[in-house]
């Protein structure tokens, strides 16, 4: 049997907006849920797929930089057994979050579901602390993972995406 839920924040709180991933880990400790591990991360492949794998589900929150959306709008991406694509992560990354889930499909090493929550950023640059756009995204995320976990937990089985 798998294990239950695991939220991943990837992300550098030292890159600006980048922090988003790791803001809403720091949010959701302080969020009373019950069986969810909260992990933080810096995007290295085998590190998430260790953190994801054998679970019901994973939520990872990341920022994202499209150039096709404003600051702060809220992507959401059921992960299917195929890659994400090229370009998306806001550039403190080894590598794409596609090209780990691409891995962990060829090595079976996927979780039961898996939810991208991307985060479109505004500044990327060195130093801490979200744009307000950001912040309010980061808030938005963690209000829905908590009511998704919570729903999960009284044996719901939609994942549904936080509003714009």
């Amino acid at each position: 049997m798998n294990l239950p839920v695991v939220v991943i924040g990837v992300g550098n709180p030292f890159r600006r907006d980048d922090g988003a991933g790791p803001a809403v880990i720091e949010r959701l400790g302080r969020a009373d849920l019950t069986g969810v591990d909260l992990a933080e991360s810096d995007g290295e492949p085998a590190a998430l797929i260790t953190l994801w794998e054998q679970r019901r589900l994973a939520v990872v929150v990341d920022a994202l930089h499209t150039h096709r959306a404003p600051a702060g709008y809220v992507h959401r991406r059921l992960m299917s057994h195929r890659p994400l694509g090229p370009g998306g992560s806001a550039g403190s990354h080894a590598m794409d979050l596609g090209d780990a889930v691409a891995l962990a499909r060829e090595l079976d090493r996927l979780p039961d579901r898996m939810l991208l929550l991307g985060i479109e950023v505004a500044d990327t640059g060195y130093g801490i602390g979200l744009t307000p756009a950001v912040a309010s995204a980061v808030d938005r995320v963690v209000e829905h993972i908590v009511a998704a976990v919570r729903d999960i937990a009284a044996g719901g089985r939609t994942v549904r995406g936080p509003s714009a």
